[in-house]
Order: C-alpha cells, then structure tokens, then sequence
C-alpha cells in the first residue's frame, strides 16, 4: 500500500510538474502530513523528485529546462540548499537590484523569493525562468557562451555590459572552498565574470553550503575577505565561522 501511495504521488509530480503538501494532503485524506513529508523524502533518496519548501517538483521538470546535469545537481544536498535559500530570501528587500549567479543554490533562491518588486540580474537560465514566474520581479538575462554544466552565460564583454548598469547586492555561490584557495569554480570564463560581480558589487553575500569545504576547483574568483555576509548550513564548522566573523565577516 505504502509503495502504491509513494508512486502515485511520483506520477502526480510527473503529470503536475509541482505539489503543495496541503494539495497532496487533499488528494490523500487518510493519509497524515508526516507520513506524506516521509513519502516525499524518499522520493528524493531516489531522485525522482526535488523537495522545496512547503512541498515537492518533478526532477522531469526541472529538466525540462535546465537538462540532466543541472537538475541532477539540484537533487545534491537538497536540505543545506533549501535552508540557505530561505536565508538569503529574508536579506533581499523591496526595490532592490541584485544579481544572481546561476548555480543551483541559486536556483533555490529564486524559488524561495517573495514575488515583490525588485531588479535581478543573473546569467543562470533556469534562475531567469524561475524568477520570469514572479509578475513583480525584472529580470535581466546576460548574454554570452553557454557553459553547459550549469546552465549559465558568461562573456568577456561582461565588464562593459556593467560599466552603465548597477546593482547594490550580488548573491553568489561557489563550487569549492578552502581558506588558502579562496571560493573557486570551474569555468575560467565563469570565474572572470563573477571577479566582475565582485568589484561592482557594494555588498557581496556568498552562499556557501557545508559541502562545498575543502573543495578546490580551478579558477579561484574571491577570497573570504572580499565578502561581507557568508550564508551557510547548520553543518557548516564552528571554527570555520570563527574565522569569517574575525574579519568582520556577517555569518547567517
């Protein structure tokens, strides 16, 4: 009975694209929150759905826009990126103007933001589909070579674009992290226009997931004393935090 309910529920992902736990609740009666919410995390165990906040998606339809590999990285460490999301959702307030990489964390994010008015910049395509759904949100898509990895563009006539154009906050992620490397990523053409981001930026907030720590990937982008706020997961290391709060770092 429990694995009939658990594929119904994958067949309804499938055909709706996205569930509430309050829709799910309403087509199974019987069946309490807790056991549904147990339902969806096992679904997640075998990569057939996404879990986010306040219920679940299809990973069909996360490819359809974004392709396997991106949505398979969406599917990693699901909990550490939903919690950071929520955080960096709270830091962004009305009539902001901000930019958004195009990593999957960023994607989260995308989701998570209320759908007031603010401008956001980003050069993720699944974030800029994400954010399209929200009527209030302006979204500027950056040009550039595709990166195929994760579904972002990147130029190396980013800085003009930027020379005229302005944002107050950039939210960032990164692939790797070590305190000797910095925050890295694997794209050099990537890791040249976030060096961009980084400089325009007045307030630089990295999102920082704990699976990230003592990751080096190829193209080091910032180091930690570039940032002012690191948002991160409860697994994230104490000392660690210690060290970004001893430069007057913001840890959330």
């Amino acid at each position: 009975m429990k694995r009939e309910r658990i594929q119904e529920i994958a067949e309804l992902l499938d055909k709706r694209g996205k569930l509430t736990l309050e829709q799910l609740e309403e087509h199974f009666p019987r069946v309490s929150q807790m056991t549904l919410r147990r339902d969806l995390f096992q679904l997640e165990e075998e990569g057939k759905i996404i879990r986010v906040r306040g219920g679940a998606m299809s990973v069909r339809e996360v490819q359809k826009t974004s392709g396997e590999p991106y949505a398979k990285k969406t599917a990693i460490h699901t909990d550490e990126k939903i919690v950071i999301a929520q955080k960096a959702a709270d830091l962004i307030d009305e009539g902001a103007s901000l930019f958004l990489d195009g990593g999957t964390t960023a994607l989260y994010l995308a989701k998570e933001m209320p759908d007031r008015y603010c401008s956001v910049f980003t050069n993720g395509l699944a974030v800029a589909t994400e954010l399209a759904k929200k009527r209030n949100v302006v979204v500027s898509l950056l040009g550039g070579q595709l990166i195929k990895e994760n579904l972002a563009t990147a130029s190396s006539f980013s800085s003009l674009y930027f020379t005229d154009t302005n944002f107050e906050i950039a939210i960032i992620s990164a692939s790797a992290f070590t305190p000797e490397n910095g925050f890295s990523c694997s794209s050099q053409m990537e890791s040249e226009l976030l060096r961009v981001i980084c400089k325009k930026a007045k307030f630089l907030y990295m999102m920082l997931d704990s699976s990230k720590i003592g990751k080096i990937k190829s193209y080091t982008f910032a180091r930690a004393e570039d940032i002012n706020v690191l948002i991160t997961d409860d697994n994230f290391p104490d000392d660690l935090k210690e060290q970004f709060k001893a430069m007057d770092i913001v840890v959330i």
